[in-house]
């Protein structure tokens, strides 16, 4: 399972999901134009000690992600606040795709087409949207449970 970041404009976001991926054992692809210099330098400083623990994906557009053979086999799964089905009745797979969007703007129209499946966090109506790492966070978690495809937890003697 890999968690996707469609155009991120929010480099304490970004590095806040290079480290979910990392801690998780789940690669990261960071789909440009990012809102903010993206380069091997500013991964080091967004990811910190945790770099080296990152398996990270770098596409240049769009469409250079859909052209590319991550794309070609697994399902693309969105997580939009304009989508009906609940994450926690949705049935992940071990190798989905978890698609974010833009902290500023989602996600347009033809990738929320091209999408597979859309999920969304049940909020409040008066709620606009969660943070983008927090909904990763929370999508993730329940992905991982039903996949089981935590990381090996047994503490080291």
């Amino acid at each position: 399972m890999d968690l996707l970041l469609f155009e991120p404009d929010q480099p304490q976001n970004t590095g806040t999901l290079m480290r979910l991926g990392a801690c998780l054992d789940m690669p990261v692809h960071i789909i440009e134009p990012c809102g903010f210099p993206f380069s091997p330098k500013s991964v080091k400083r967004y990811v910190m000690d945790y770099a080296e623990h990152l398996t990270l994906h770098h596409h240049l557009s769009w469409d250079n992600f859909v052209a590319s053979d991550h794309r070609k086999t697994r399902r693309l799964v969105l997580l939009t606040t304009k989508a009906a089905d609940n994450y926690c009745d949705f049935a992940f797979r071990p190798d989905d795709l978890l698609l974010l969007g833009s902290e500023s703007r989602g996600v347009p129209s033809d990738v929320h087409e091209n999408a597979d499946a859309r999920v969304t966090i049940p909020m409040r109506p008066e709620a606009r949207s969660l943070n983008v790492a927090v909904a990763a966070a929370m999508v993730t978690g329940e992905a991982l449970r039903q996949t089981r495809l935590w990381p090996d937890l047994r503490f080291k003697a």
